[in-house]
């Protein structure tokens, strides 16, 4: 751009960031396709997999219910509801590539999708006085919901794993000062399963270098779209500054969008997600509001139910595999079958904590004598050897076995399926302000911590996580949670 003044220039000075103004927003440019090529293949992928759900659940439900006597109204049926299916899941912005490959909203909109097919299907049957079998409708959009979960979270892995290897990323351009810049493009790139690969930083007039975390090439740009066009970017992230605001940043906005580039603004807030933000018009200005987060109410009463019965039912199923792991732990090494401890639970409240018995009966005494040895991260104390685990105690912990009788506590109401890990009085004590903040929640049996890495992550990304997940809490993410927590406990990552 020239070095001419330009025309928002305020007493005298330049603008710290120059957003074109030849352009005016009223003449169209041509929009440039950004969309990359892997974005599409994913989608169409997405498609197909949820077709193929849906054609399975319609097939299972229509020989579990009809057998192989099916009259031609359910085949009719049959035919339009795996695309009923398909239009719920775009309506749900399940193909959305925002959420391709991170966070759980690609994996919500399927949910909502089953919620508003199942009211669609029986508000057409009132309406049209049709007889629907329920056990057909029952069967067809569970299997048809299930079904496209797990392919869709097969898509996904699949994504990440190209994503790992530098491949589908989003190119991206990081707009701001050294400080905020470099924070922000630690953020983007921490987890490259995200998919934000920074190609260039953008800085201001007179910001001077300097030695900083940001490693790639730093621009002394004027122009951002002159920058974003030279490195073709797919996305400009603006890091928190006060100067890019207003105006300048909505022709800034204007600017990207007929270039068919996507703008994202960083608002400074961290471990918040996005089920409570929002962005409320007021007077002509978009104001971001963030929601208290829920720790008490209708959404942890149900949280409550959905553990009691699910740690019910897991105790009735496993029942067989309880008592031979009890039997086990009896005559493999002397002393009790379940090991007691006190723990914190939730508002400081404690209470006596089951697992099965993995050490020798004198483990607590001999504690102090390894300390010094520990592996843990300085408050948690954790030996990858530690000599006073028996060799079955050894094994049980590997897969997780031994905290087992801990739905036991669930189901007196003392610890959740989900939430962070239930701490030691004396690791309480070692609190920071900020670490007491996870006692808001019951403690669980996993949690983020668990899918995480375990014993393997420090002390401060322990309390990341848990953190975390108290701000963020939902349904949806217990289930992921719950979900992953049967890969962490297979591979027994972290887990001694």
């Amino acid at each position: 751009m020239s070095g001419a003044e330009a025309p928002d220039a305020v007493d005298g000075r330049r603008p710290l960031w120059v957003v074109p103004h030849e352009v005016p927003a009223i003449v169209p440019l041509p929009l440039r396709s950004t969309e990359p090529r892997w974005v599409g293949v994913y989608r169409w992928a997405a498609v197909g997999g949820d077709l193929l759900s849906a054609m399975l659940g319609v097939s299972i439900a229509l020989l579990t219910r009809f057998g192989y006597h099916v009259g031609g109204g359910y085949l009719i049926m049959s035919s339009l509801l795996p695309l009923a299916w398909v239009g719920s899941v775009a309506l749900s912005k399940g193909y959305d590539p925002r959420y391709f490959g991170a966070g759980p909203d690609e994996f919500r909109s399927l949910l909502r999708s089953g919620v508003g097919l199942t009211a669609a299907v029986a508000m057409t049957s009132y309406v049209t006085k049709t007889e629907i079998a329920r056990g057909f409708v029952v069967l067809a959009i569970p299997v048809m919901v299930g079904s496209a979960l797990f392919l869709r979270y097969a898509l996904r892995k699949d994504l990440h794993r190209h994503r790992v290897r530098g491949r589908c990323m989003h190119r991206v351009l990081v707009v701001g000062r050294n400080g905020p810049a470099a924070t922000l493009c630690e953020h983007l790139e921490s987890r490259p399963t995200d998919g934000f690969r920074v190609v260039a930083t953008c800085r201001p007039r007179g910001d001077g270098h300097q030695n900083g975390p940001l490693q790639l090439e730093e621009l002394d740009e004027p122009d951002i779209l002159a920058a974003a066009d030279r490195h073709a970017v797919d996305v400009v992230a603006i890091s928190t500054d006060p100067e890019l605001v207003g105006q300048s940043l909505r022709r800034l906005s204007w600017a990207l969008e007929q270039r068919g580039i996507e703008l994202i603004v960083s608002p400074g807030i961290i471990e918040v997600a996005g089920p409570r933000i929002s962005v409320r018009p007021v007077a002509g200005l978009s104001l971001l509001h963030l929601e208290r987060p829920s720790v008490s109410g209708g959404p942890h009463l149900m949280k409550a139910v959905f553990d009691r019965i699910v740690a019910l039912g897991f105790i009735v199923v496993l029942a067989p595999l309880l008592i031979g792991l009890a039997l086990a732990v009896k005559v493999t090494s002397p002393g009790p079958v379940l090991f007691r401890q006190q723990r914190v639970g939730r508002a400081g409240v404690e209470f006596t904590m089951l697992k099965f018995r993995s050490m020798y009966s004198d483990a607590e005494q001999r504690l102090g004598d390894l300390f010094a040895l520990s592996d843990g991260n300085g408050v948690i104390f954790k030996m990858r050897d530690d000599p006073r685990m028996t060799p079955f105690g050894r094994w049980i912990r590997r897969f997780s076995l031994d905290e087992l009788p801990q739905l036991f506590n669930v189901l007196l109401g003392d610890m959740s399926l989900v939430g962070p890990r239930p701490p030691l009085s004396e690791e309480v004590a070692l609190y920071a302000a900020d670490d007491s903040r996870r006692m808001l929640v019951k403690p669980g049996i996993t949690g983020l911590w668990q899918v995480s890495g375990r014993s393997d992550l420090s002390w401060d990304e322990s309390v990341r996580l848990d953190l975390r997940y108290v701000d963020n809490w939902s349904m949806t993410l217990d289930l992921l949670i719950l979900w992953k927590t049967v890969r962490a406990v297979i591979y027994g990552a972290g887990a001694y």
